[in-house]
C-alpha cells in the first residue's frame, strides 16, 4: 500500500489500480474518493471497469483503510480536501481528474472550490445536496415505493433509528439493515457488495464530516463553486433511496458547466447495478 504525507505530516494511504490495457500513462489517472462518509475506499472496487483504459487512484481518508485515525477536526470535509491537495502534489499531477461518490462529492466540491486551477474534470456520483443547503425528499419517496419488497420493514425500522442517538457499533448494524435500499435489486452482486459495508464503515470519521463547518463556510464554498471553470458531471440513479435524484440536479445546477445524468435501474452504487451503462457515461465525459 503506497502512502503520502499530508499538510500536518500525517501519513495517509492510497491504492492504485493500473489500467488493464497497459496504457494508463497515455491518460491522466482518475482519482476516486470514497463516501460514507468514513468508509474504506475498497468498496469502490474498479468502479464498473473504469480501470480498463486509465489508472484508478483511491485514497483512504483519515480513520479509514490503512490511514490513521486523527483528531476530530481533521475528519471535516474541508480538511479532507486539503489531504487531497497533498495527494495531488505527491503524485506530481498538474491537475486532477476526480471522481467522488456519495458524501465524498462534498469533499470534491470543496477541493474544486479551493483549487479550481488544479481541477480538470469532476464526476460526482449520487451526491446529496446538503452543501447546496437543500434536504430533498425524493430519496424517501423512492424508499417508500419499495415497501412491498421483503427486506423493507426491517430497513424502515433501521432507517428511522439511524436518525436518533446511538452507539457506534449500532450504526454498523443499522447500516447493514438498510443496505438493500441502496441498490436497484437485492441479488447476488448487490448482496456481495453490501456484505463488507459493516467492516468498512467507521462511525467516528462519519460523525466528524461536517464538524466545524458553519453556515458562512458553506456559503463561501458555494460562492466559489459558482465560478468553477471546469466541467462537472453528476450521475444519479433513479432507484437511489439514499440520495435520490433531485439532489444531483441541484448539485449540477450550482456550477456553471454542470451536467446531470440519471441512470435508469440504478441505485446508490450504479457501478454495481448497471456497470456497463455507468462506465459508458463516465468514459464519454472524461474522453481521452
Amino acid at each position: 500500500m503506497p502512502y503520502y504525507t499530508s499538510y500536518d505530516a500525517a501519513r495517509l494511504s492510497f491504492r492504485v489500480l493500473p489500467a488493464r490495457d497497459g496504457d494508463g500513462r497515455s491518460r491522466p489517472p482518475l482519482v476516486c474518493l470514497a463516501g460514507g462518509p468514513g468508509r474504506d475506499a475498497a468498496y469502490l472496487g474498479d468502479l464498473g471497469g473504469l480501470d480498463a483504459h486509465r489508472d484508478l487512484i483511491a485514497p483512504d481518508s483519515r480513520g479509514t483503510g490503512d490511514s490513521p485515525t486523527a483528531d476530530p477536526q481533521h475528519y471535516a470535509f474541508p480538511r479532507l480536501a486539503e489531504d487531497l491537495e497533498a495527494l495531488r502534489a505527491h503524485l506530481e499531477l498538474e491537475r486532477l481528474v476526480l471522481l467522488a461518490h456519495g458524501a465524498a462529492a462534498t469533499t470534491a466540491q470543496a477541493y474544486a472550490a479551493a483549487h479550481p486551477e488544479r481541477t480538470a474534470r469532476l464526476v460526482l456520483v449520487c451526491p446529496d445536496a446538503r452543501l447546496q443547503g437543500e434536504r430533498t425528499g425524493d430519496a424517501w419517496e423512492i424508499f417508500r415505493s419499495r415497501a412491498d419488497e421483503p427486506w423493507w420493514p426491517e430497513a424502515d425500522r433501521a432507517a428511522r433509528r439511524l436518525a436518533e442517538r446511538h452507539e457506534p457499533e449500532e450504526v454498523r448494524a443499522l447500516l447493514a439493515a438498510t443496505a438493500p435500499a441502496a441498490y436497484d435489486r437485492w441479488e447476488e452482486p448487490q448482496r456481495a457488495h453490501a456484505a463488507d459495508e459493516a467492516g468498512q464503515s467507521h462511525p467516528v470519521p462519519r460523525a466528524g464530516f461536517w464538524q466545524g463547518v458553519d453556515e458562512a463556510a458553506r456559503r463561501a464554498v458555494l460562492a466559489r463553486l459558482a465560478e468553477l471553470p471546469g466541467p462537472v458531471l453528476v450521475v444519479s440513479g433513479d432507484r437511489d433511496a439514499v440520495a435520490g435524484v433531485r439532489a444531483g440536479e441541484l448539485v449540477a445546477a450550482s456550477v456553471p458547466d454542470g451536467r446531470h445524468h440519471t441512470l435508469p435501474g440504478a441505485g446508490h452504487y450504479p457501478w454495481v447495478d448497471r456497470p456497463a451503462e455507468f462506465r459508458t457515461v463516465v468514459e464519454e465525459f472524461l474522453g481521452g
